[in-house]
């Protein structure tokens, strides 16, 4: 059943990105940190995040009124000898993950005379593996900073909590928290 519901919510995401109109397409890329430790605090044990493995890529589309639809994808390694949830790993890990977002860009209505800089929150959901593969729903923020006056270019930084929806009996597929900095360029 899971499997039908990320199956449709991909399919739905993917049609909001074939229309066009008076939308902004954007491209972003970079590195992304997994903190798995089960603690629900992203700063708790901050020196045991994953990033063996730490490229994300995604494509958004942008409409005038701040709403955005992003679909992106994510890889990273977790190596022999790191925790997960408290557990000490005895072989490698890769991570793979698949999330769609909605977003919303905020900053001009908290710096209007402002253009170098943006906020956001995003809300979706995610199809992750570790060990095997769980969904998730997702929540988050990030700042985007544009470095030009046309906001073509950028770089941005955001953290995302992933909320399994099978973490009780999911192993080291459970919940986690995803930070990335990506380049972030207009298409």
């Amino acid at each position: 059943m899971r499997y039908i519901i990320i199956a449709l919510f991909i399919c739905y995401s993917l049609s909001g990105f074939s229309q066009r109109g008076e939308k902004e397409w954007f491209l972003s890329a970079g590195l992304n940190a997994i903190n798995s430790q089960g603690t629900k605090s992203p700063l708790n044990g901050i020196g045991d995040w994953a990033n063996g493995l730490p490229f994300s890529v995604a494509g958004e589309l942008m409409w005038d009124s701040g709403l955005a639809v992003e679909q992106s994808i994510t890889f990273n390694k977790f190596a022999e000898g790191d925790e997960i949830d408290g557990q000490l790993l005895t072989e490698d890990y890769t991570y793979t993950s698949f999330d769609s977002h909605v977003k919303y860009y905020f900053g001009n209505k908290i710096f209007p005379n402002s253009t170098w800089v943006d906020f956001y929150a995003n809300a979706g959901v995610g199809f992750f593996s570790i060990e095997n593969t769980n969904v998730s729903f997702n929540i988050g923020g990030g700042i985007l900073f544009w470095l030009n006056r046309r906001e073509t270019l950028g770089i941005r930084a955001q953290v995302i909590g992933k909320m399994a929806l099978d973490h009780a009996q999911s192993g080291l597929d459970n919940n986690h928290f995803q930070t990335h900095i990506q380049a972030f360029i207009a298409l």
